[in-house]
């Protein structure tokens, strides 16, 4: 079994910042992606950072400039730096991440889904 949990929520005041972090453990051969998605009171879960294994990154327009996602590939960790934060970023915050699993010498793989259970961010005005 693989899990990802999910800690640095909490209240922050406008403006402030708040550091998200995931930690993936159980078998895993690899993780390619990893990402931050986002789902407010009343709405459906909307992608807000994602990255893959090499670094490459992908940011929803609300939150560019405002947040850096990185990660930490011996740890199998991915973090989620929130700055400035706004009221709308009021959501939980929930990690994933594509788990590879080499099935044969060839290098066939199969890929898991794989979310964290999440962490409620609440910015207040």
């Amino acid at each position: 079994q693989v899990q990802l949990v999910e800690s640095g929520g909490g209240l922050v005041q406008a403006g402030g910042s708040l550091r998200l972090s995931c930690a993936a453990s159980g078998s895993i051969d690899s993780i390619t992606n990893m990402g931050w998605y986002g789902q407010a009171p009343g709405k459906q879960r909307e992608l807000v950072a994602a990255i893959t294994s090499g670094g490459s990154t992908n940011y929803a327009d609300t939150v560019q400039g405002r947040f850096t996602i990185s990660r930490d590939n011996a740890k199998n960790t991915v973090y989620l730096q929130m700055n400035s934060l706004k009221p709308a970023d009021t959501a939980v915050y929930y990690c994933h991440a594509s788990i590879r699993f080499v099935i044969n010498v060839e290098g066939a793989y199969r890929t898991r889904e794989v979310w964290g259970k999440g962490t409620l961010v609440t910015v207040s005005s």
